[in-house]
């Protein structure tokens, strides 16, 4: 591709509203163009990419033996009702109405849409097992699109469902699908790792994703030297509970102008802050519930999803609380109160002596405990597990890294099949409901977690697996000899298979050289001065330069060389 004749703007500005590099510098370097909050054209360069990651995630679906289809975007709402998930998949549904009032969603994934497609076309057990797969847009109406392409309302993903007549069979397709995604991670060249995680709203009974480390990450990846490696949504905190020893105390109700948060009340009253026991209120599709967690703890709102099987779960407003229970939202206590579920965590059953909101504005309970002053509606792991706690396999302390979810898969079991009627005859001729599996891989945050993995001060580092071209040739001048090598050595180059950028604008040699670091393209070959003595130079973009002979096939042998050598994590 001659740079003439292609559209790649680049950009020497970050842009104002940049949050983390890969936002800014695919932004910059002509791969993405923002159109409104969190949606994004991709621009040739951005589309080259994007489809090597399809074609690599494509190759290894078709090598375990899934089938690609494509299923409409659109969805209606019926299906979604089927499921029950049309009020519980949460305001990141994008809902919309037809000219005759029918109600339809821009589907967020599809397993309501692809469980519909197989009813009457997966009629016996001799069809199963079946996975089909397909590339598509997905809509999530974000509270606060950010970070780009790596949390966007529209965004391009890989979505499997596979359809089984046993766990067995479920099992032998999660292992592939375990397998395959870790071959796309290996093949694209991220640091990666495979942890347990939380189903959420897709649901199931396991779950793992595949995080590429990025300090920039929202997942926060707990791992321990044992092996075993988790989601922080997901790792159970398997800590002693540590029990007081100390007697009972009589409850007070005690003064605590303008102090909220659990820290402010531990200093005013001159108590740890593990003496203090915060309420959280939350609401769900059945009403309020409370939630309790002490004070040097964070509440994991996954957990209480999963426990209470409400994934609609929203933390109540101030405006919500105040109107429903009188009481702003720092004070908060389950001491007299009537007709809310309490689900306290497992760690307050050790507590004596601790500190409530008071239920009235500026005032605190002191030395309450549990069983006289009130008693929880349920016990529960609900903290979240972080860095030295305990890991659940072996005991030791764990360690945390940050890092961007890119594949998901899930043991849906018979949760879409049974909800939606969709059935298979059995061997004893008996109708039973599919045993299913989920398996997303997101192709468009692919893009930037690889940003986000692999860049410097220069710009993006691309793997030679997704690169937008492999090596991009700049003659230094217009000079007709320059120029002339140039064209012989980019028509011999694409003869021979290379994907090759020829920068045969007519700018200064030091514009030509901060596009290339800046898109990233893994070599640069620099036809100057050196040609008069024989030779061109090619450098990596990661810092080593060569001096080659000027002649094609050694130009070709060296590249061919430097490519099996390349890492894009060299500088690191």
């Amino acid at each position: 591709m001659r740079y003439t004749q292609f559209y790649a703007p680049t950009l020497k500005e970050a842009p104002a509203d940049s949050e983390v590099p890969s936002q800014e510098l695919l932004i910059r370097a002509g791969f993405i163009r923002k159109i409104a909050a969190g949606v994004y054209t991709y621009l040739p360069l951005g589309r080259r990419v994007l489809l090597k990651i399809e074609n690599i995630v494509r190759e290894e679906m078709n090598k375990i033996g899934a089938n690609e289809i494509l299923m409409p975007i659109i969805q209606p709402a019926e299906l979604w009702k089927q499921s029950g998930r049309w009020e519980d998949y949460g305001p990141e549904m994008m809902k919309l109405k037809d000219r005759h009032g029918r109600d339809f969603t821009l589907g967020p994934t599809h397993e309501e849409l692809v469980t519909f497609l197989v009813q009457n076309e997966l009629n016996s057990y001799r069809q199963l097992p079946i996975t089909l797969y397909q590339m598509a847009n997905k809509y999530r109406d974000e509270i606060r699109p950010r970070f780009g392409v790596l949390r966007a309302r529209e965004f391009i993903m890989k979505d499997g469902y596979s359809f089984h007549d046993s766990w067995e069979s479920l099992d032998e397709t999660y292992q592939a699908h375990r397998r395959a995604y870790s071959n796309i991670m290996e093949r694209i060249g991220l640091k990666y790792a495979v942890v347990e995680a939380s189903s959420g709203a897709i649901g199931g009974s396991e779950s793992h994703e595949f995080v590429a480390f990025a300090d920039t990450g929202e997942s926060n990846i707990l791992y321990c030297e044992c092996g075993y490696a988790g989601n922080d949504e997901r790792v159970p905190y398997v800590g002693d509970i540590v029990y007081d020893n100390e007697d009972e105390k009589t409850i007070e109700k005690v003064y605590t102008p303008n102090v909220k948060t659990a820290q402010d009340v531990a200093d005013f009253l001159g108590v740890p802050v593990r003496k203090i026991v915060k309420t959280l209120i939350y609401k769900g599709r059945n009403g309020y519930f409370m939630a309790l967690v002490p004070g040097d703890r964070e509440l994991n709102e996954e957990k209480l999803k999963a426990f209470i099987n409400d994934q609609s779960l929203t933390f109540a407003t101030p405006d919500d609380i105040y109107r429903d229970f009188g009481v702003p939202i720092g004070f908060l206590g389950p001491v007299g109160v009537k007709g809310i579920k309490i689900i306290a965590d497992n760690q307050v059953k050790g507590m004596k002596n601790f500190v409530v909101g008071g239920m009235e504005k500026d005032y605190h309970f002191v030395n309450v405990n549990v069983g006289r002053d009130f008693v929880p509606s349920e016990w529960t792991d609900l903290v979240v597990t972080t860095a030295g706690d305990p890991c659940p396999h072996c005991g030791k302390p764990m360690n945390m890294k940050k890092g961007i979810e890119l594949g998901h898969i899930f043991k849906l079991g018979t949760k879409y099949s049974e909800a939606m009627g969709t059935k298979y005859m059995d061997r004893d001729g008996q109708l039973k409901p599919f045993i299913m599996g989920c398996y997303g891989w997101g192709i468009s945050r692919t893009m930037g977690a690889i940003v986000e993995q692999l860049y410097d001060e220069k710009g993006i580092i691309w793997p030679l697996s997704v690169a937008p071209f492999t090596v991009v040739i700049t003659p230094v001048s217009s000079n007709e000899n320059l120029m002339s090598f140039a064209e012989k050595v980019y028509k011999f180059l694409s003869e021979k298979g290379e994907e090759v950028l020829f920068d045969d604008r007519n700018v200064s040699p030091g514009v030509k050289f901060s596009d290339a670091d800046l898109i990233g393209i893994p070599f640069r070959m620099t036809i100057g001065k050196a040609l008069n003595e024989g030779f061109v130079e090619i450098k990596r973009r990661t810092g080593k330069q060569l001096r080659v002979e000027a002649d094609l096939e050694k130009i070709y042998e060296v590249l061919q060389k430097s490519k099996e050598e390349y890492s894009p994590h060299e500088r690191y």
